[in-house]
């Protein structure tokens, strides 16, 4: 049986690769952040475990615990769990920028490099990191999010490199809007962080908020379920040589297609609209 790790389960994207995964015959532990979201998901017939990419000690407990529960071994990690915290630069503190690394990339480096000292010994494993179409362009509002994802695609393509000529290969998947709750979990990161009212320019944050506390939003153009993400997760985790990168949605291609063949200041003209 192949065993994987999947994080940021208790809903979404993660929630429902840990399921099909499961019923493909894989041993998936999936991990959350919180015991509520733990129990609940043991409930459903998942091996799940509680890992906070912001409370270290939580990342070793849970590998620690994996690690037992395998006899050391590992074949697969999917790096999925994140959050944004929507704000224009000007109003984003310190503090949070930190935070959101924290939780964004340097809890998912921890894990990845437990992974990787794993798989190399062992002799065989995939890693799978959940980008973003923001991994590669940003917008208004979303600068501290895109920089996570920028900086998460650096570092994995310069881990890719470094696992040439072994059987550890690292993949990214690149998705654009997709069904989660991951606007509800940035309003809470929005509620915590930033005083927009007190802002220079609050009122350019009137249609965000108006968005942000919407009992119901329409989807996004071009918006799939998360199981359009679990599919190339698929691809990267069986397919012989799997790609650098899978791009998700129409957006993500799209956007990857303007930003080389467009002049520099037309695509700027572009993103400021949005």
């Amino acid at each position: 049986m192949r065993t994987i790790l999947i994080t940021g389960c208790s809903s979404g994207i993660g929630h429902h690769a840990a399921h099909h995964l499961k019923s493909l015959g894989w041993r998936v532990f999936a991990t959350c952040r919180s015991e509520e979201d733990v129990t609940r998901l043991s409930a459903e017939g998942l091996e799940s475990l509680r890992l906070d990419y912001e409370d270290p000690a939580s990342i070793e407990a849970a590998w620690t615990e994996i690690m037992t529960r395998t006899g050391g071994t590992l074949d697969a990690l999917f790096n999925n769990g994140a959050y944004a915290i929507p704000a224009l630069i000007e109003d984003l503190p310190v503090a949070a920028l930190r935070q959101h690394f924290e939780a964004n990339l340097f809890g998912w480096h921890d894990l990845t490099q437990r992974a990787v000292r794993v798989m190399r010994e062992q002799g065989h494993g995939r890693i799978v990191q959940c980008s973003s179409v923001l991994g590669f362009m940003t917008t208004k509002f979303r600068g501290s999010y895109s920089a996570t994802k920028h900086a998460l695609e650096a570092l994995t393509t310069a881990l890719r490199l470094e696992m040439r000529g072994t059987d550890v290969h690292v993949s990214l998947i690149q998705p654009g809007p997709i069904r989660t709750d991951f606007r509800l979990n940035s309003r809470k990161q929005f509620d915590r962080w930033i005083d927009w009212r007190n802002s220079p320019q609050s009122a350019r944050y009137t249609k965000l908020t108006t968005r942000l506390y919407a009992e119901t939003t329409k989807p996004d153009a071009f918006e799939l379920g998360p199981e359009a993400v679990t599919a190339k997760l698929l691809r990267a985790l069986e397919d012989r040589n799997p790609k650098a990168r899978y791009p998700v949605t129409k957006v993500t291609v799209f956007t990857a297609l303007a930003l080389r063949v467009l002049p520099a200041r037309l695509s700027e003209w572009i993103m400021a609209k949005g």
